[in-house]
Protein backbone atom coordinates (compact mmCIF):
# COMPACT_ATOMS: atom_id res chain seq x y z
CA UNK A 1 0.00 0.00 0.00
CA UNK A 2 2.75 2.46 0.73
CA UNK A 3 4.43 1.83 -2.38
CA UNK A 4 1.49 2.24 -4.43
CA UNK A 5 0.83 5.93 -2.63
CA UNK A 6 4.34 6.73 -3.78
CA UNK A 7 3.56 5.60 -7.18
CA UNK A 8 0.23 7.81 -7.02
CA UNK A 9 2.21 10.81 -5.57
CA UNK A 10 4.91 10.85 -8.26
CA UNK A 11 2.83 9.48 -11.40
CA UNK A 12 -1.18 9.72 -10.70
CA UNK A 13 -0.85 13.19 -12.35
CA UNK A 14 1.77 13.48 -15.02
CA UNK A 15 0.49 15.92 -17.71
CA UNK A 16 -0.93 18.27 -15.23
CA UNK A 17 1.88 18.25 -12.85
CA UNK A 18 3.95 18.79 -15.56
CA UNK A 19 2.32 22.00 -17.22
CA UNK A 20 1.82 23.20 -13.68
CA UNK A 21 5.61 23.01 -12.75
CA UNK A 22 6.33 25.02 -15.36
CA UNK A 23 4.39 27.70 -14.40
CA UNK A 24 5.29 27.71 -11.06
CA UNK A 25 9.33 27.56 -12.67
CA UNK A 26 8.64 30.70 -14.64
CA UNK A 27 6.51 32.72 -11.10
CA UNK A 28 9.82 31.73 -9.25
CA UNK A 29 12.43 33.02 -10.89
CA UNK A 30 11.59 37.03 -10.81
CA UNK A 31 10.25 35.95 -7.01
CA UNK A 32 13.90 34.19 -6.13
CA UNK A 33 15.77 37.19 -7.60
CA UNK A 34 14.11 39.53 -5.83
CA UNK A 35 14.46 37.66 -2.10
CA UNK A 36 18.00 37.58 -3.14
CA UNK A 37 17.99 41.10 -3.38
CA UNK A 38 16.29 41.39 0.16
CA UNK A 39 18.80 39.38 1.96
CA UNK A 40 21.67 41.57 0.04
CA UNK A 41 23.11 38.40 -1.84
CA UNK A 42 23.77 37.91 -6.02
CA UNK A 43 20.84 36.80 -7.62
CA UNK A 44 21.94 33.46 -8.34
CA UNK A 45 22.47 32.66 -4.20
CA UNK A 46 18.29 32.49 -4.62
CA UNK A 47 17.55 30.70 -7.77
CA UNK A 48 20.10 27.89 -6.48
CA UNK A 49 18.34 28.08 -3.41
CA UNK A 50 14.73 27.54 -4.54
CA UNK A 51 16.45 25.16 -6.94
CA UNK A 52 17.57 22.84 -4.61
CA UNK A 53 14.72 23.29 -2.15
CA UNK A 54 12.25 22.51 -4.71
CA UNK A 55 13.90 19.76 -6.13
CA UNK A 56 15.06 18.01 -2.73
CA UNK A 57 11.54 18.72 -0.79
CA UNK A 58 9.99 17.08 -3.48
CA UNK A 59 11.62 13.59 -2.32
CA UNK A 60 11.54 14.21 1.15
CA UNK A 61 8.45 16.26 2.29
CA UNK A 62 5.52 15.43 3.55
CA UNK A 63 3.20 17.13 1.16
CA UNK A 64 2.99 16.51 -2.27
CA UNK A 65 1.97 19.40 -4.75
CA UNK A 66 3.28 21.83 -2.07
CA UNK A 67 6.39 24.30 -3.60
CA UNK A 68 8.89 25.22 -1.55
CA UNK A 69 12.08 27.65 -2.20
CA UNK A 70 13.43 30.64 -1.66
CA UNK A 71 11.32 33.08 0.63
CA UNK A 72 10.62 36.79 1.72
CA UNK A 73 10.01 36.10 5.40
CA UNK A 74 13.42 34.03 5.39
CA UNK A 75 15.32 36.52 3.52
CA UNK A 76 14.14 39.10 5.67
CA UNK A 77 15.74 37.37 8.62
CA UNK A 78 18.83 37.29 6.95
CA UNK A 79 19.76 40.79 6.07
CA UNK A 80 22.08 41.56 9.03
CA UNK A 81 23.51 38.56 9.04
CA UNK A 82 24.95 38.94 5.41
CA UNK A 83 25.48 43.09 6.13
CA UNK A 84 27.48 41.53 9.30
CA UNK A 85 29.32 39.21 8.86
CA UNK A 86 28.74 37.91 4.74
CA UNK A 87 27.61 35.07 2.45
CA UNK A 88 29.71 32.09 4.02
CA UNK A 89 28.08 32.68 7.68
CA UNK A 90 25.08 33.12 5.89
CA UNK A 91 25.84 29.37 4.25
CA UNK A 92 26.02 28.11 7.54
CA UNK A 93 23.74 29.50 9.27
CA UNK A 94 21.08 27.72 6.15
CA UNK A 95 23.21 24.51 7.45
CA UNK A 96 21.85 24.91 11.22
CA UNK A 97 18.68 25.85 10.19
CA UNK A 98 18.10 22.56 8.24
CA UNK A 99 19.38 20.48 11.40
CA UNK A 100 16.78 22.58 13.76
CA UNK A 101 14.34 21.77 11.52
CA UNK A 102 14.80 17.91 11.27
CA UNK A 103 15.33 17.82 15.15
CA UNK A 104 12.09 19.47 15.26
CA UNK A 105 10.36 16.82 13.25
CA UNK A 106 11.89 13.87 15.63
CA UNK A 107 10.37 15.82 18.66
CA UNK A 108 7.19 15.88 16.82
CA UNK A 109 6.46 19.39 16.54
CA UNK A 110 4.85 19.16 13.72
CA UNK A 111 1.71 18.33 16.07
CA UNK A 112 1.56 21.81 17.22
CA UNK A 113 -0.22 22.52 14.31
CA UNK A 114 -3.26 21.35 16.66
CA UNK A 115 -3.19 23.96 18.42
CA UNK A 116 -3.89 26.70 15.42
CA UNK A 117 -7.45 27.30 15.54
CA UNK A 118 -9.35 27.78 12.42
CA UNK A 119 -9.68 31.71 12.38
CA UNK A 120 -5.72 31.67 12.56
CA UNK A 121 -5.65 29.78 9.59
CA UNK A 122 -8.10 32.03 7.97
CA UNK A 123 -6.31 35.38 8.84
CA UNK A 124 -3.02 34.16 7.83
CA UNK A 125 -4.73 33.27 4.49
CA UNK A 126 -6.11 36.54 4.16
CA UNK A 127 -2.86 38.48 5.32
CA UNK A 128 -0.79 36.91 3.15
CA UNK A 129 -3.17 37.09 -0.21
CA UNK A 130 -3.18 40.82 1.09
CA UNK A 131 1.29 40.93 1.29
CA UNK A 132 1.07 39.29 -2.43
CA UNK A 133 -1.09 41.91 -3.71
CA UNK A 134 0.82 44.44 -2.10
CA UNK A 135 4.36 42.90 -3.29
CA UNK A 136 3.13 43.73 -7.08
CA UNK A 137 2.28 47.30 -6.45
CA UNK A 138 5.74 48.66 -6.99
CA UNK A 139 5.73 46.64 -10.64
CA UNK A 140 2.39 49.08 -11.19
CA UNK A 141 3.49 52.80 -9.98
CA UNK A 142 4.98 55.12 -11.76
CA UNK A 143 4.93 53.21 -15.52
CA UNK A 144 3.70 53.27 -18.74
CA UNK A 145 -0.04 52.38 -19.85
CA UNK A 146 1.72 49.48 -21.69
CA UNK A 147 2.33 48.01 -18.46
CA UNK A 148 -1.35 48.83 -17.33
CA UNK A 149 -2.66 47.17 -20.65
CA UNK A 150 -0.32 44.09 -20.52
CA UNK A 151 -1.38 43.60 -16.59
CA UNK A 152 -4.98 43.91 -17.56
CA UNK A 153 -5.28 41.92 -20.88
CA UNK A 154 -3.03 39.42 -18.81
CA UNK A 155 -5.92 38.72 -16.18
CA UNK A 156 -8.46 38.50 -18.68
CA UNK A 157 -6.28 35.58 -20.24
CA UNK A 158 -6.53 33.76 -16.82
CA UNK A 159 -10.01 33.85 -15.94
CA UNK A 160 -11.30 33.66 -19.93
CA UNK A 161 -9.06 30.91 -21.27
CA UNK A 162 -10.38 27.97 -18.76
CA UNK A 163 -14.05 28.81 -20.44
CA UNK A 164 -12.92 27.75 -23.78
CA UNK A 165 -14.40 24.19 -24.21
CA UNK A 166 -11.59 21.24 -24.51
CA UNK A 167 -8.74 23.65 -24.76
CA UNK A 168 -9.13 25.42 -21.46
CA UNK A 169 -8.97 22.32 -19.42
CA UNK A 170 -6.28 21.05 -20.99
CA UNK A 171 -3.18 24.03 -20.58
CA UNK A 172 -3.31 25.99 -17.44
CA UNK A 173 -4.22 29.49 -18.31
CA UNK A 174 -1.51 31.40 -16.70
CA UNK A 175 1.26 29.29 -18.20
CA UNK A 176 -0.76 30.70 -21.80
CA UNK A 177 -0.50 34.37 -20.12
CA UNK A 178 2.79 34.45 -20.01
CA UNK A 179 3.56 32.65 -23.81
CA UNK A 180 1.07 35.09 -25.08
CA UNK A 181 2.07 38.07 -23.31
CA UNK A 182 5.44 37.62 -24.25
CA UNK A 183 4.94 36.92 -27.67
CA UNK A 184 2.88 40.46 -27.45
CA UNK A 185 5.91 42.29 -26.01
CA UNK A 186 8.42 40.72 -28.57
CA UNK A 187 6.37 41.17 -31.16
CA UNK A 188 5.23 45.16 -30.84
CA UNK A 189 8.42 45.64 -29.50
CA UNK A 190 7.13 47.08 -25.98
CA UNK A 191 9.76 49.03 -23.90
CA UNK A 192 8.39 47.70 -20.67
CA UNK A 193 10.02 46.09 -17.38
CA UNK A 194 11.22 42.50 -17.93
CA UNK A 195 12.17 39.29 -16.04
CA UNK A 196 16.03 40.52 -17.12
CA UNK A 197 15.41 43.85 -15.16
CA UNK A 198 15.51 42.26 -11.96
CA UNK A 199 18.96 41.03 -12.30
CA UNK A 200 22.10 38.80 -13.94
CA UNK A 201 20.62 34.90 -14.16
CA UNK A 202 23.92 32.72 -13.41
CA UNK A 203 25.58 30.81 -16.54
CA UNK A 204 26.55 27.91 -14.55
CA UNK A 205 25.27 24.83 -12.47
CA UNK A 206 25.49 24.61 -8.71
CA UNK A 207 28.62 23.11 -6.99
CA UNK A 208 29.38 22.05 -3.93
CA UNK A 209 30.42 25.01 -1.20
CA UNK A 210 30.52 24.06 2.53
CA UNK A 211 31.27 27.13 4.02
CA UNK A 212 34.28 28.74 4.37
CA UNK A 213 34.30 29.81 8.16
CA UNK A 214 36.00 28.66 11.23
CA UNK A 215 34.64 25.83 12.98
CA UNK A 216 34.48 27.19 16.56
CA UNK A 217 32.04 28.50 19.50
CA UNK A 218 32.34 31.99 18.48
CA UNK A 219 30.59 31.25 15.24
CA UNK A 220 28.23 29.26 16.45
CA UNK A 221 27.59 32.25 18.90
CA UNK A 222 27.16 34.36 15.79
CA UNK A 223 24.74 32.17 13.45
CA UNK A 224 22.51 30.09 16.26
CA UNK A 225 19.80 33.27 16.86
CA UNK A 226 19.71 33.88 12.91
CA UNK A 227 19.15 29.61 12.73
CA UNK A 228 16.45 29.58 15.67
CA UNK A 229 14.06 32.49 13.89
CA UNK A 230 14.30 31.10 10.40
CA UNK A 231 14.34 27.81 11.74
CA UNK A 232 11.03 28.89 13.31
CA UNK A 233 9.18 31.07 10.40
CA UNK A 234 9.94 28.76 7.90
CA UNK A 235 8.25 25.61 10.07
CA UNK A 236 6.02 28.07 10.94
CA UNK A 237 5.11 29.24 7.34
CA UNK A 238 5.72 25.82 5.57
CA UNK A 239 3.66 23.96 8.33
CA UNK A 240 0.70 26.53 7.24
CA UNK A 241 0.89 26.15 3.89
CA UNK A 242 0.85 22.59 4.04
CA UNK A 243 -2.70 22.72 5.89
CA UNK A 244 -3.83 25.54 3.33
CA UNK A 245 -2.92 22.71 0.50
CA UNK A 246 -4.31 20.33 2.39
CA UNK A 247 -7.99 22.26 2.03
CA UNK A 248 -7.71 23.13 -1.50
CA UNK A 249 -6.78 19.11 -2.30
CA UNK A 250 -8.86 17.55 0.01
CA UNK A 251 -5.71 15.56 0.92
CA UNK A 252 -4.12 15.17 4.10
CA UNK A 253 0.25 15.72 4.89
CA UNK A 254 2.71 14.18 6.94
CA UNK A 255 3.42 17.40 9.41
CA UNK A 256 6.52 16.17 10.81
CA UNK A 257 7.90 14.21 7.72
CA UNK A 258 7.31 18.09 6.48
CA UNK A 259 9.58 19.09 9.13
CA UNK A 260 12.36 16.99 8.32
CA UNK A 261 12.09 17.50 5.07
CA UNK A 262 12.76 21.43 5.22
CA UNK A 263 15.31 20.56 7.39
CA UNK A 264 17.10 18.36 4.54
CA UNK A 265 16.17 21.06 1.80
CA UNK A 266 17.75 23.93 3.91
CA UNK A 267 21.05 21.91 4.21
CA UNK A 268 20.96 20.77 0.88
CA UNK A 269 21.04 24.48 -0.10
CA UNK A 270 23.34 25.58 2.35
CA UNK A 271 25.68 22.97 0.75
CA UNK A 272 25.09 24.08 -2.79
CA UNK A 273 25.44 27.90 -2.41
CA UNK A 274 22.09 28.60 -1.82
CA UNK A 275 20.13 30.57 1.15
CA UNK A 276 17.25 28.73 3.54
CA UNK A 277 14.04 28.74 2.35
CA UNK A 278 10.86 26.87 3.11
CA UNK A 279 7.11 26.74 1.30
CA UNK A 280 5.44 29.14 -0.54
CA UNK A 281 1.68 29.63 -0.35
CA UNK A 282 2.02 32.05 -3.71
CA UNK A 283 3.60 29.07 -5.99
CA UNK A 284 1.92 26.43 -4.11
CA UNK A 285 -1.39 28.24 -4.81
CA UNK A 286 -0.54 28.52 -8.53
CA UNK A 287 0.86 24.96 -8.40
CA UNK A 288 -3.10 23.59 -7.32
CA UNK A 289 -4.52 26.37 -9.34
CA UNK A 290 -2.82 24.83 -12.37
CA UNK A 291 -3.44 21.15 -11.81
CA UNK A 292 -0.45 20.28 -10.03
CA UNK A 293 -1.43 17.56 -7.18
CA UNK A 294 2.03 15.67 -6.89
CA UNK A 295 6.12 15.59 -6.60
CA UNK A 296 6.43 15.29 -9.98
CA UNK A 297 5.34 19.11 -10.09
CA UNK A 298 7.53 20.24 -7.59
CA UNK A 299 10.42 18.00 -8.65
CA UNK A 300 9.59 19.42 -12.57
CA UNK A 301 8.85 23.33 -10.99
CA UNK A 302 12.78 23.26 -9.19
CA UNK A 303 14.73 21.41 -12.65
CA UNK A 304 12.80 23.61 -14.94
CA UNK A 305 13.55 26.46 -12.87
CA UNK A 306 17.27 25.94 -13.04
CA UNK A 307 17.39 24.13 -17.14
CA UNK A 308 15.44 27.72 -18.02
CA UNK A 309 18.03 30.30 -16.18
CA UNK A 310 21.42 28.45 -17.17
CA UNK A 311 20.43 26.89 -20.83
CA UNK A 312 17.49 29.18 -21.77
CA UNK A 313 18.54 32.48 -20.09
CA UNK A 314 17.90 34.64 -23.11
CA UNK A 315 14.37 33.63 -23.57
CA UNK A 316 13.37 33.75 -19.60
CA UNK A 317 14.88 37.15 -19.95
CA UNK A 318 12.25 38.77 -22.16
CA UNK A 319 9.37 37.56 -20.13
CA UNK A 320 7.49 41.03 -19.16
CA UNK A 321 6.83 41.40 -15.32
CA UNK A 322 3.70 42.59 -16.03
CA UNK A 323 2.35 38.74 -17.30
CA UNK A 324 3.99 37.70 -14.17
CA UNK A 325 2.22 40.21 -12.13
CA UNK A 326 -1.36 39.47 -13.90
CA UNK A 327 -0.82 35.86 -12.52
CA UNK A 328 0.58 36.57 -8.51
CA UNK A 329 -2.58 38.81 -8.69
CA UNK A 330 -5.04 35.93 -9.80
CA UNK A 331 -2.67 34.03 -7.00
CA UNK A 332 -3.92 37.05 -4.40
CA UNK A 333 -7.35 36.92 -4.97
CA UNK A 334 -7.80 32.94 -5.38
CA UNK A 335 -5.84 33.06 -1.59
CA UNK A 336 -8.01 35.37 0.12
CA UNK A 337 -10.94 33.75 1.76
CA UNK A 338 -13.67 36.29 0.56
CA UNK A 339 -16.03 34.06 2.85
CA UNK A 340 -14.54 35.18 5.94
CA UNK A 341 -15.53 38.60 5.31
CA UNK A 342 -19.71 37.70 3.85
CA UNK A 343 -20.23 35.50 6.47
CA UNK A 344 -19.25 38.05 9.31
CA UNK A 345 -22.57 38.59 10.62
CA UNK A 346 -23.25 35.13 11.49
CA UNK A 347 -19.66 34.17 12.75
CA UNK A 348 -18.97 34.53 16.63
CA UNK A 349 -17.62 37.91 17.53
CA UNK A 350 -14.31 36.45 19.10
CA UNK A 351 -13.87 34.19 15.45
CA UNK A 352 -14.12 37.17 13.74
CA UNK A 353 -11.70 39.66 16.29
CA UNK A 354 -8.95 36.45 15.75
CA UNK A 355 -8.82 36.13 11.95
CA UNK A 356 -9.03 40.74 12.11
CA UNK A 357 -5.81 40.35 14.42
CA UNK A 358 -4.19 38.10 12.32
CA UNK A 359 -4.04 39.52 9.29
CA UNK A 360 -3.81 43.46 11.13
CA UNK A 361 -0.30 41.94 12.97
CA UNK A 362 0.84 39.83 9.84
CA UNK A 363 0.45 43.14 7.50
CA UNK A 364 1.03 45.47 9.96
CA UNK A 365 4.75 43.94 10.70
CA UNK A 366 5.43 41.79 7.35
CA UNK A 367 6.15 38.91 9.98
CA UNK A 368 4.12 35.67 9.51
CA UNK A 369 5.25 34.33 13.04
CA UNK A 370 4.20 37.71 15.13
CA UNK A 371 0.94 37.45 13.42
CA UNK A 372 0.52 33.20 14.16
CA UNK A 373 1.41 34.01 17.72
CA UNK A 374 -0.98 36.98 18.20
CA UNK A 375 -3.78 35.00 16.39
CA UNK A 376 -3.16 31.46 18.67
CA UNK A 377 -2.60 33.82 21.58
CA UNK A 378 -5.96 35.33 21.66
CA UNK A 379 -7.22 31.85 20.66
CA UNK A 380 -6.42 30.56 23.33
CA UNK A 381 -8.12 33.12 25.73
CA UNK A 382 -11.21 33.53 24.13
CA UNK A 383 -11.21 29.50 24.59
CA UNK A 384 -10.94 30.06 28.56
CA UNK A 385 -12.86 32.48 29.18
CA UNK A 386 -15.84 30.28 27.22
CA UNK A 387 -14.91 27.25 29.01
CA UNK A 388 -14.78 28.87 32.36
CA UNK A 389 -18.26 30.38 32.02
CA UNK A 390 -19.31 26.71 31.87
CA UNK A 391 -18.28 25.90 35.33
CA UNK A 392 -20.89 26.16 38.13
CA UNK A 393 -21.45 25.03 41.75
CA UNK A 394 -24.85 24.48 43.23
CA UNK A 395 -25.62 23.49 46.92
CA UNK A 396 -28.69 21.20 48.56
CA UNK A 397 -28.90 21.36 53.18
CA UNK A 398 -29.52 18.25 54.81
CA UNK A 399 -30.09 17.15 58.40
CA UNK A 400 -31.62 19.70 61.41
CA UNK A 401 -29.96 21.71 64.12
CA UNK A 402 -30.71 18.62 66.54
CA UNK A 403 -28.57 16.12 64.06
CA UNK A 404 -26.43 18.21 62.75
CA UNK A 405 -26.66 20.45 59.52
CA UNK A 406 -24.89 19.08 56.58
CA UNK A 407 -24.49 21.15 53.24
CA UNK A 408 -23.76 19.67 49.72
CA UNK A 409 -22.10 20.88 47.26
CA UNK A 410 -21.96 19.77 43.57
CA UNK A 411 -19.49 21.00 41.09
CA UNK A 412 -19.91 21.11 37.90
CA UNK A 413 -17.62 21.56 34.79
CA UNK A 414 -13.77 22.95 34.51
CA UNK A 415 -11.75 24.07 37.33
CA UNK A 416 -8.56 25.91 36.12
CA UNK A 417 -6.69 29.22 36.23
CA UNK A 418 -9.78 31.27 34.54
CA UNK A 419 -12.28 29.70 36.80
CA UNK A 420 -10.81 29.21 40.27
CA UNK A 421 -12.10 32.71 41.58
CA UNK A 422 -15.36 31.69 40.74
CA UNK A 423 -15.03 28.32 42.49
CA UNK A 424 -14.06 29.56 45.93
CA UNK A 425 -16.71 32.41 46.07
CA UNK A 426 -19.59 29.66 45.23
CA UNK A 427 -18.76 28.42 48.15
CA UNK A 428 -20.67 30.23 51.70
CA UNK A 429 -17.94 30.26 54.78
CA UNK A 430 -19.77 32.18 57.27
CA UNK A 431 -23.17 29.29 57.29
CA UNK A 432 -22.98 27.25 60.32
CA UNK A 433 -22.88 23.74 59.30
CA UNK A 434 -21.64 20.88 60.93
CA UNK A 435 -20.95 18.73 58.11
CA UNK A 436 -19.85 19.72 54.25
CA UNK A 437 -19.62 17.54 51.39
CA UNK A 438 -18.23 18.53 48.37
CA UNK A 439 -19.26 16.49 45.09
CA UNK A 440 -17.00 16.90 42.47
CA UNK A 441 -17.94 13.86 40.08
CA UNK A 442 -18.83 15.96 37.60
CA UNK A 443 -15.75 18.29 37.59
CA UNK A 444 -12.12 18.42 36.72
CA UNK A 445 -9.26 20.10 38.24
CA UNK A 446 -6.80 20.87 35.87
CA UNK A 447 -4.17 22.85 37.44
CA UNK A 448 -2.38 24.21 40.29
CA UNK A 449 -4.24 27.25 40.58
CA UNK A 450 -7.79 24.86 40.54
CA UNK A 451 -5.70 22.76 43.16
CA UNK A 452 -5.12 26.07 45.71
CA UNK A 453 -8.54 26.72 45.19
CA UNK A 454 -9.64 23.37 46.37
CA UNK A 455 -7.39 23.79 49.08
CA UNK A 456 -8.33 27.33 50.23
CA UNK A 457 -12.01 25.77 50.48
CA UNK A 458 -11.68 23.12 52.85
CA UNK A 459 -9.12 24.67 54.98
CA UNK A 460 -11.60 27.65 55.38
CA UNK A 461 -14.24 25.47 55.78
CA UNK A 462 -12.22 23.38 58.80
CA UNK A 463 -11.08 26.55 60.11
CA UNK A 464 -14.71 27.72 60.60
CA UNK A 465 -15.04 23.87 62.38
CA UNK A 466 -17.16 22.24 59.91
CA UNK A 467 -15.97 18.27 58.74
CA UNK A 468 -15.04 18.26 55.12
CA UNK A 469 -16.24 15.31 53.24
CA UNK A 470 -14.61 15.64 49.24
CA UNK A 471 -16.20 13.14 46.77
CA UNK A 472 -15.83 11.96 42.90
CA UNK A 473 -12.54 13.37 42.38
CA UNK A 474 -11.52 11.49 39.16
CA UNK A 475 -8.37 9.62 38.73
CA UNK A 476 -6.71 12.14 36.50
CA UNK A 477 -7.80 15.16 39.00
CA UNK A 478 -7.04 13.19 42.23
CA UNK A 479 -3.23 12.51 40.57
CA UNK A 480 -2.34 16.43 40.39
CA UNK A 481 -4.09 16.81 44.12
CA UNK A 482 -2.67 14.21 45.24
CA UNK A 483 0.92 15.82 44.69
CA UNK A 484 0.00 19.68 44.91
CA UNK A 485 -2.62 19.90 47.15
CA UNK A 486 -2.29 20.80 51.09
CA UNK A 487 -5.69 20.09 52.43
CA UNK A 488 -5.05 16.71 53.19
CA UNK A 489 -1.99 17.00 54.65
CA UNK A 490 -1.73 17.97 58.17
CA UNK A 491 1.52 19.36 58.74
CA UNK A 492 1.05 21.51 55.58
CA UNK A 493 -2.76 22.41 56.84
CA UNK A 494 -0.65 23.56 60.08
CA UNK A 495 1.43 26.07 58.67
CA UNK A 496 -1.30 27.37 57.21
CA UNK A 497 -3.75 27.88 60.08
CA UNK A 498 -1.06 28.81 61.99
CA UNK A 499 -0.05 31.74 59.76
CA UNK A 500 -3.76 33.10 60.54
Amino acid sequence: MLLLSKKEDWFGNVRADILAGLVVALALIPEAIAFSIIAGVDPKVGLYASFCIAVTIAIVGGRPGMISAATGAMALLMVNLVKDHGLQYLLAASLLCGVLQILAGYFRLGQLMSFVARSVVTGFVNALAILIFMAQLPELTNVTWPVYAMTAAGLGIIYLFPLLPKVGKVIPSPLVCILVMTAVALALGLDIRTVGDMGELPDTLPVFLFPDIPLNLETLKIIFPYSAAMAVVGLLESLMTATIVDDLTDTDSDKNRECKGQGIANIVSGMMGGMAGCAMIGQSVINVKSGGRGRLSTLFAGSMLLLMVVFLSDWVAVIPMAALVAVMIMVSIGTFDWSSITNMRSKPLSANIIMLSTVIVVVWTHNLAFGVLVGVLFAALFFANKVSHFMYVSSSQTGSVETGIERIYTVVGQVFFNSADRFVASFDFKEAVDKVQIDVSRAHFWDISAVAALDKVVIKFRREGADVELIGLNEASETIIDRFGIHDKPEEIDKVLGAH
